[in-house]
């Protein structure tokens, strides 16, 4: 018995710090069963480096990531989507280009780490929040019965999580 590997899109504006974070900790947590990726409306071309320090620390591993466009993901040589998250406001409610495959979408808003003004140890800790906060709804997302789910009812779980 086969089984599907789902591709899941975490959007942001930037494509620098939560949409880097949410590939890598989906990537890690989704054993195969999830491929993730990444991308901005606006990206930056750099990835933030609290993300990336934040991911480490952690123990999440860390690729090769980098600050991408999400037309990258809406060639129709890109792969299949079947779910796209955008975790970041702006994103949310920008027009989205047509993505290959249909895919089911969800707001999973997070506050923006880079956005943090103060210290070193207030960045660190805004950056650890929102790994932690993407951690929890990636879990929930993952111990959803994906397979057994109608359409309906997934969109609705999908969006819960967008809240938790």
């Amino acid at each position: 018995m086969t089984t599907k590997t789902y591709n899941v899109l975490f959007l942001c504006t930037g494509n620098s710090a939560r949409s880097i974070i949410a590939e890598a900790i989906m990537n890690h947590l989704g054993h195969g069963r999830v491929r993730a990726y990444s991308a901005g409306s606006h990206p930056t071309g750099n990835v933030n480096p609290f993300a990336l320090e934040t991911l480490s620390a952690l123990d999440y591993p860390i690729d090769t990531p980098r600050s991408k466009s999400w037309d990258e993901f809406a060639r129709p040589e890109s792969p299949p989507l079947d779910f796209v998250f955008t975790v970041c406001d702006n994103a949310a409610g920008e027009v989205c280009p047509h993505w290959p495959g249909q895919p089911m979408t969800a707001h999973w808003g997070i506050e923006d780490p880079a956005a943090v003004e103060g210290s070193e140890l207030d960045k660190k800790r805004a950056f650890t929040q929102a790994a932690l906060y993407l951690r929890r709804r990636i879990d929930l997302f993952l111990n959803l019965p994906l397979a057994a789910l109608d359409t309906l009812a997934l969109q609705k779980r999908l969006d819960e999580i967008g809240g938790s």
